[in-house]
């Protein structure tokens, strides 16, 4: 290790990682909470003192060079160890005071927070915790790249190396009008009933529609044209005859709040989705989230009556309840 003085600072290299994650200098400084004059000399100071340019600037875009592809992954993976140290010496302290960082996907986030934000500020009234919606895809970028400290997700989704902790199981419902010949039986639905109904899905890019589309293709059902771009456009979609769709039924008490839909569970093996707390491997806050994890699984498990309600009929046997296990499923 070097006992001579660094030419560069993190902060110019924080400036330059968000340049190059937004190819603005604009937004980067946005980001950042600086001035666009401030950022720019910092980074071009960082660029004279490595000797190297790192971006070409034009009147509309920014590009990264060649050069600069190459320096900033070293730049990110300093930066993330950077961060690790600050967790670490975090986690000698109370590990859950301060800010956590922390991804949530659309399919979930309106449904489940409201029901553990409450349980968080309670046991743990020194955390502040910060959530971020986007889709998995850019939530497992952000993570891997140490923008989030975790994520809540589905298992199902490609996910790539990360630690994980179950925190509930969410099946999936059938919704259609009220009256609709498919959801008029009490007993769950078969595949052999859905055979050639047509469906209404979300768009590309929600995992929900991955997992939807492959019990429809198994049940020899058909996608219907529109897409949606959430559950709540499904639902009204839905409630207005224009098809049938699966809902998770962690959705349900908001999307049918007003009883606008008829619902009926899926007969078993029925589909599901297990949701989990997840982090990149040997994180330092690897312990807090494992807390963290605990709260929102004993919050869920809080909420099952209601869900149950909001489904209606006696619940199937499982082999796992909403509250699920540790570790993967």
């Amino acid at each position: 290790m070097r006992s001579s003085h660094h030419p560069f600072t993190l902060r110019q290299l924080q400036y330059a990682a968000a340049v190059a994650d937004l190819r603005s200098f604009r937004r980067a400084a946005e980001r950042c909470h600086v001035s666009q004059p401030s950022l720019s000399a910092q980074v071009i100071q960082l660029e004279e003192q490595l000797g190297v340019r790192l971006f070409e600037r034009a009147s509309r875009r920014v590009i990264v060079t060649a050069a600069g592809e190459a320096v900033l992954t070293r730049l990110r993976r300093l930066l993330l160890e950077a961060d690790d140290l600050a967790d670490s010496v975090r986690q000698l302290g109370d590990p859950l005071a301060g800010t956590l960082r922390l991804g949530v996907i659309p399919t979930v986030s309106p449904y489940l927070l409201p029901e553990i934000v409450p349980e968080l500020r309670a046991r743990h009234p020194a955390l502040s915790a910060v959530w971020v919606e986007d889709k998995t895809e850019n939530l497992v970028e952000a993570l891997r790249e140490g923008r989030i400290d975790g994520a809540l997700l589905a298992l199902e989704a490609p996910l790539g190396e990360v630690e994980k902790e179950v925190v509930c199981e969410d099946p999936f419902v059938l919704a259609a009008p009220p009256g609709h010949p498919l959801v008029q039986a009490s007993a769950p639905a078969t595949p052999q009933e859905l055979r050639g109904a047509g469906f209404l899905l979300l768009d590309d890019g929600h995992c929900f529609r991955d997992q939807a589309l492959t019990y429809c293709a198994s049940a020899r059902g058909r996608e219907l044209d529109f897409r949606a771009t959430s559950l709540a456009t499904l639902a009204q979609m839905v409630a207005g005859g224009a098809g049938i769709t699966l809902l998770p039924r962690l959705s349900l008490p908001v999307e049918n709040r007003r009883s606008e839909l008829a619902v009926r569970r899926l007969a078993s093996p029925s589909p599901h989705r297990t949701l989990a707390l997840v982090w990149r491997p040997r994180s330092p806050l690897g312990p807090a989230l494992r807390r963290l994890a605990t709260t929102i699984r004993e919050a869920c498990a809080g909420a099952e009556p209601r869900l149950e309600a909001a489904v209606g009929g006696k619940a199937p046997v499982r082999s796992r309840g909403v509250a699920g296990r540790r570790g993967a499923p």
